[in-house]
């Protein structure tokens, strides 16, 4: 049974053709920063991909996946939370193959047997069914790491020490490597969106959960927090690659905002 990519077409292109000419762009613009060498080189144990159509972000979720590639990983656990269905806890989708236009990537069913049983996930399939924060990482990871297999984990409510505790042990694997799939301000004023995403940044810059608490407006903050908790346990750096805002639906007085980080 795969995991059909029901969001092709609406959130990113949904052929191969239109796929590759869309990240053909992004990196286009990507390879005119003069921090490009700086960044290319970085070899990360996690990322943070932004979750939204690829003409708002998708330079951002291109430049997270580029660099996720430098990692030699067997396996990539792409971290989203619920838009659909109302749950507690974490899903993991024990589908077969995750469906995107590049290709049909395998999922690693017996590793995530392992985490089903050492974390008491559940199966809930109706949050996997439509879910897009996980669905736009997919095929940027067929393009980029065409070998490595995929598992999907969708959070629910009352979670994050959990959510925590799974990326903890998931970041001490050398053969694998986590996606966390978080937005930040979302249909805000330009001047409103900057201020609420410098607090976001400051927070993931310093690993400090306590700053979300100052004004963050994070889609996906259950995420972050987690991802925070888990490197300042695990004593791991990061590097914000990129912030920038989007105009979402042709309104230009409402912004959503974006950023790409690193994590080693």
């Amino acid at each position: 049974m795969k995991r059909v990519s029901y969001n092709a077409g609406i959130f990113y292109p949904n052929n191969i053709k239109d796929l590759k000419l869309s990240i053909d762009r992004y990196n286009t613009q990507l390879e005119q920063r003069e921090d490009i060498n700086s960044i290319l080189n970085i070899i990360p144990k996690a990322v943070i991909s932004p979750q939204s159509k690829y003409s708002y972000c998708g330079y951002n979720i291109n430049l997270a996946h580029r660099v996720l590639a430098n990692s030699s990983v067997k396996r990539v656990v792409v971290i989203g939370h619920n838009h659909n269905v109302e749950f507690s806890g974490i899903s993991g989708s024990f589908f077969q193959k995750y469906q995107t236009p590049i290709r049909k990537i395998d999922i690693d069913i017996e590793y995530l047997k392992i985490i089903e049983t050492k974390f008491n996930l559940e199966f809930i399939q109706e949050a996997h069914f439509l879910e897009h924060s996980t669905e736009v990482q997919m095929p940027m990871i067929a393009h980029y790491q065409p070998n490595v297999k995929v598992i999907e984990l969708i959070y629910g409510e009352n979670c994050e020490q959990k959510l925590s505790e799974i990326i903890t042990w998931l970041l001490q694997d050398s053969l694998t490597s986590v996606v966390i799939c978080s937005d930040l301000s979302y249909l805000f004023t330009p001047e409103q969106t900057n201020y609420l995403d410098t607090i976001c940044l400051s927070a993931i810059a310093n690993a400090d959960n306590n700053i979300f608490n100052k004004g963050c407006e994070s889609c996906g903050l259950t995420g972050l927090k987690a991802l925070n908790s888990a490197i300042k346990r695990l004593n791991m750096k990061n590097l914000i690659l990129d912030y920038r805002t989007s105009i979402i639906n042709e309104n230009p007085k409402k912004v959503s905002g974006y950023t790409s980080v690193a994590y080693w």
